[in-house]
């Protein structure tokens, strides 16, 4: 038998998943790690975690797989986008990885969002100014930390490292690069009025190669520990979001895909580049030919999480004895849509799309001592829906209306969510059995990288059974009177996000729990 291997370094957890040459799925494997915070908006992974976790996955997936007798045709990676690593002139790292959900460069961004030169490098990259990007990460560091700044020799993202110290190249798929805000979509290559503002150089930064670009001689030490065969091509791939698209097979501009796990995305793949004039979206590059336009959303399923421990009696857990995520999703199931004319904004951690404001709080709105519990819990739901909702208007407005919304993600285990995410958009929504789309899309380009499939339209093929959910028009009608109010009061509270976050600051309201 002949093996693939896809691999996802995600926030707080990498997977692995086996495939068989049809893409057949053999085995899961998955190795998490914390992501350290604290309340001034860090957001921060450990370097040798992630790496360690790596070598975890890769290794049990090996020791699955029948080399006797069979073969590893390679492996292809997936990653988050939006790292940042400081590495010295020996590539030894001078900070953890600050990830893409740290908010520190808050006010840089809103400094440069607010100039021409902000402007003009949104029109050029693509990447919204906003404080996930390793841009403003950038402007940052050297603003409050120049010691560290000054130190640096080499500006790294997860990948980029990884790779190094596989390999001891530095290199990056272009799809990574394009997610920094330092490069020029255009063409393709590191953008001089970025970098400057940055205050790097173009030596200081990896390689752009393309997402099926392959390593084949690795570090030795690290191919005995994970078990690997000499020469094992391992492929560069893609971030996560653009290979989540490949993976559920929506790579024409028709297409849309919604991914909801920790957080969200909306996103449709073209054969242009297309940049919103009102700056509400990213356009990144996949490869030489095709681009990613789309929204981000910080709040997904860490904020339904977050909700269920918050909202769900625990007397009533111990007595129905279900786990709490089951019992949340009953309780949503039996209130009625529109939570009685309640709205939640599910901005805990601040949000990007559409509003690209770090400082966004969440809140209850329409709240009266009629409202219960139950009624809280469902207007969670629904809200995390609506934002995605908004998202999807503004995607559909520049790029057109689809002819398929598909979805995946970890949101994909509540029947309750698919059906509301249906009936909020008030499109059909396919949903994948599958949930690990980044893996199938990483393999996906390590199967072009081989020469076994052209494009990325056979991936179709492997995406096996798909549930389909219809838009009930009852509750189509509730959410369509409740989304334009949903937008109105977000735009009425926007002046006092600011406040209230630098008072939560000032006073020290926000304790992390231990």
């Amino acid at each position: 038998m002949k093996y693939l291997l896809g691999v996802d370094v995600g926030t707080t957890t990498t997977k692995a998943v086996l495939y068989d040459e049809n893409a057949t799925i053999i085995g899961h494997f998955s190795k998490g790690y914390p992501l350290y915070r604290d309340p001034q908006g860090m957001a921060e992974q450990d370097p040798e975690e992630i790496l360690a976790a790596v070598e975890t996955v890769i290794r049990e997936a090996v020791s699955q797989a029948d080399l006797e007798k069979g073969q590893l045709l390679g492996v292809s990676f997936s990653t988050a986008n939006q790292s940042l690593l400081l590495l010295d002139k020996y590539f030894h790292p001078l900070t953890r990885i600050i990830t893409w959900a740290d908010t520190r460069a808050c006010h840089v961004a809103s400094q440069l969002k607010g100039s021409s030169v902000g402007k003009s490098i949104y029109q050029t990259t693509g990447t919204p100014i906003h404080p996930m990007s390793p841009l403003t990460k950038l402007i940052w560091l050297q603003k409050e930390h120049p010691e560290l700044f000054h130190k640096m020799t080499y500006v790294a993202d997860i990948k980029s490292y990884i790779f190094w110290r596989l390999f001891k190249k530095f290199k990056v798929d272009i799809s990574v690069a394009s997610c920094t805000g330092l490069m020029d979509i255009h063409f393709g290559k590191w953008d001089k009025e970025a970098l400057k503002v940055a205050g790097i150089s173009e030596d200081q930064l990896p390689e752009i190669v393309e997402p099926t670009a392959q390593e084949t001689t690795m570090v030795e030490e690290e191919r005995r520990k994970m078990g690997i065969p000499p020469e094992t091509p391992f492929v560069y791939g893609a971030f996560d979001g653009a290979l989540s698209n490949i993976g559920v097979g929506a790579t024409t501009a028709n297409q849309v895909a919604i991914t909801i796990g920790t957080s969200a995305a909306v996103r449709v793949m073209t054969d242009h580049p297309v940049i919103d004039p009102k700056e509400r979206l990213f356009c990144y590059a996949v490869d030489r030919k095709h681009w990613l336009v789309g929204g981000p959303l910080n709040n997904g399923g860490d904020i339904f999480q977050w909700a269920t421990h918050q909202l769900v009696d625990q007397e009533v857990l111990e007595k129905e004895k279900f786990d709490r995520y089951t019992l949340a999703n009953r309780i949503i199931k039996d209130t009625p849509a529109g939570a009685h004319g309640l709205l939640f904004h599910p901005y805990l951690g601040g949000e990007r799309a559409p509003i690209w404001n770090a400082n966004a709080r969440g809140d209850f709105f329409g709240l009266t001592v009629l409202h219960t519990r139950a009624d809280m819990l469902r207007a969670v739901l629904e809200g995390i829906n609506l934002n995605i909702a908004l998202v999807f208007e503004t995607v559909t407005s520049l790029v057109g209306k689809p002819a398929i919304v598909t979805a995946t993600g970890g949101f994909a285990r509540s029947v309750v969510w698919r059906q509301m995410l249906a009936d909020v958009l008030d499109y059909q929504v396919n949903v994948p059995d599958a949930f690990e789309s980044g893996c199938l899309g990483a393999v996906n380009l390590l199967m072009q990288s081989l020469g076994m499939v052209k494009g990325y339209q056979g991936v179709t093929n492997y995406i096996g059974r798909e549930s389909k959910y219809q838009p009930a028009p009852e509750q189509v009608t509730i959410y369509r009177r409740l989304l334009p109010v949903f937008r109105q009061v977000e735009e009425l509270l926007t002046p006092a996000y600011s406040k209230i976050a630098n008072l939560q600051d000032e006073i020290g309201s926000l304790h992390l729990p231990d």
